[in-house]
C-alpha cells in the first residue's frame, strides 16, 4: 500500500502555514482492499475512505473526464493501475498538485514548489476550466494568501475570464457559493476574495448585487475614495482589523447595497439608500441561502449605520428605539456589540480616514447599559395592561438615555 500527504498539506507544510486538514491519496488498491484493511468507507463520489485510528481522508487515485456542464459534470474512473502522476495532473493548481512520501520526499511533477517560491497561482492544466468551483477556489485562496505577495497567474487568469465568458459560472450552485464565501470570509484578508471575482468578471454572475456597486460615485467630501464598491471593500477589510466574527465582516461589506438603486440624476449623494438597500440584501441572501445569524445582523446594519454614525446628533427617543431594535435590552445578546464594530468598519473604511476615532460605539454601548439598568418591578406590578406596559417601559429607557445623554 503506497500512501502519499497531498494538495493543502503539503503546501501549507513548505509555506510553514498550520496544516488543519491531512488529505492522502492511496496508490494501487481497491476499494475491497481498503475495506479489508478497516478503512470506512465515505465517499459519494469517488472512493473515499477514514483511516481506521486518525480518521483522516484516504482517497484512491483516480482520474476525471468531463461529462457535461458545472462541477458536477465528471466521470471518474479509479483503479489500482493509476499512477500518482495521473492523479496530481487533475488536480486545480500546480501548488496543490504535489505529494508527500512517508519519509518527506515530494514528487512535484508541476513545478509546484516553483510557484510557490515566485508566489504564483498556476493551474496544473487545461482541464482546469472544466470545474467553475476552481474560480471560487483561486478566489479563496487570494483570500488566504494574498498578504504573502501570492498573484494568479496571467494565462490562469485568462482561462479564468474565459470560462465566464462561456457561461461556466452559471452552472455554480448556491451552496458552493456560499460554502466558499464564508470560508473566504474567515481568512486573513477577505477583500481579495472579491477582487478576484472582480478581475476575472465573475463577480457580476455570483454577486451582481455587490458588482454593481462599483462605478458608483459617493461625495468625495466624505468618501475620499469616491467609488462605492472600493469602499464596501475597504469597510471589508477595516472589520478584519476589528472582528474576527464572518457575520460582522459580511454585514460591514454588505452595508451600502442601496447606493447601487440610486437615480444617477442625484449622485453621488444616496438619500435613503438603507432602506432602498433591503430588498437587494433579501436577494442575495436568498440566492446563497446566507444563514439567518449573517442576515439579521446585516439587516440591521444596513438599516441603522447612519444612525450610528449620527448618534451624537439624535433624540433620546430615537436612540432608545434604535437600541430596542438591535436587542440590546435582552439578556446575553451581543448584537449590539457586533453591531457597532460593523459600522466602526463603515465609518474606517475611508481612504485616509482608517485610524480616525469612533466614540459612537462606547457612546451607544453606555447608552444601552443606562437604559437597560432601569427598574421596571412598579410597572409591572402596576395596573398596566397589555401594550401600555412596553410603552411606560419604554418612556423609562428613554428617559434613562436622555440622562446618560447629559451627563456625558
Amino acid at each position: 500500500m503506497k500512501t502519499f500527504l497531498v494538495g493543502g498539506a503539503v503546501r501549507d507544510s513548505l509555506l510553514n502555514y498550520p496544516v488543519k486538514e491531512r488529505d492522502w491519496v492511496v496508490i494501487g488498491e481497491t476499494p475491497e482492499s481498503m475495506t479489508e484493511l478497516g478503512f470506512q468507507p465515505v465517499g459519494k463520489d469517488f472512493p473515499v475512505f477514514l483511516h481506521p485510528k486518525t480518521h483522516d481522508e484516504y482517497a484512491l487515485a483516480r482520474t476525471e473526464r468531463k461529462s457535461a456542464p458545472g462541477y458536477k459534470g465528471f466521470i471518474v474512473h479509479s483503479s489500482p493501475e493509476i499512477t500518482l502522476e495521473e492523479d496530481l495532473i487533475r488536480r486545480d493548481l500546480t501548488i496543490n498538485a504535489m505529494a508527500m512520501d512517508e519519509q518527506g520526499n515530494i514528487t512535484d511533477p508541476y513545478n509546484g514548489q516553483q510557484d510557490l517560491e515566485q508566489r504564483i497561482f498556476r493551474h496544473v492544466s487545461p482541464a482546469f476550466c472544466e470545474d467553475p468551483v476552481r474560480i471560487l477556489r483561486i478566489a479563496r485562496f487570494a483570500a488566504r494568501y494574498s498578504h504573502l505577495g501570492f498573484t494568479i497567474a496571467d494565462e490562469t487568469l485568462s482561462l479564468m475570464k474565459r470560462m465566464v465568458s462561456n457561461g461556466e459560472t452559471d452552472y455554480l450552485v448556491a451552496e458552493r457559493v456560499w460554502a466558499e464565501l464564508v470560508k473566504a470570509l474567515s481568512e486573513k484578508t477577505p477583500s481579495a476574495f472579491f477582487y478576484t471575482l472582480k478581475e476575472c468578471n465573475a463577480l457580476q454572475s455570483i454577486s451582481p448585487e455587490i458588482d454593481q456597486l462599483f462605478g458608483v460615485p459617493q461625495p468625495e467630501k466624505y468618501h475620499p475614495e469616491v467609488d462605492t464598491g472600493i469602499h464596501s471593500l475597504l469597510s471589508l477589510e477595516q472589520a478584519c482589523l476589528l472582528s474576527p466574527k464572518p457575520e460582522v465582516r459580511l454585514a460591514a461589506l454588505l452595508h451600502d447595497l442601496g447606493k447601487a438603486t440610486t437615480d444617477k440624476s442625484k449622485w453621488p449623494c444616496h438619500h435613503g439608500h438603507e432602506q432602498s438597500g433591503l430588498p437587494l440584501l433579501d436577494q442575495f441572501c436568498q440566492r446563497l441561502r446566507v444563514p439567518k445569524s449573517f442576515k439579521s445582523l446585516a439587516v440591521l446594519v444596513m438599516n441603522y449605520h447612519t444612525h450610528a454614525h449620527r448618534c451624537f446628533e439624535l433624540k433620546a427617543s430615537t436612540i432608545t428605539d434604535m437600541l430596542s431594535a438591535l436587542g440590546a435590552f435582552k439578556a446575553s445578546n451581543n448584537t449590539l456589540f457586533d453591531f457597532v464594530l460593523a459600522c466602526e468598519a463603515d465609518s474606517k473604511g475611508r481612504t485616509g480616514l482608517e485610524s480616525k476615532p469612533y466614540p459612537q460605539a462606547n457612546y451607544l454601548i453606555k447608552a444601552a447599559e443606562a437604559s437597560r439598568n432601569i427598574d421596571t418591578s412598579a410597572i409591572l406590578k402596576g395596573e398596566l395592561q397589555g401594550p401600555k406596559i412596553g410603552e411606560a417601559i419604554r418612556r423609562l429607557r428613554i428617559s434613562a438615555v436622555s440622562h446618560y445623554i447629559k451627563s456625558v
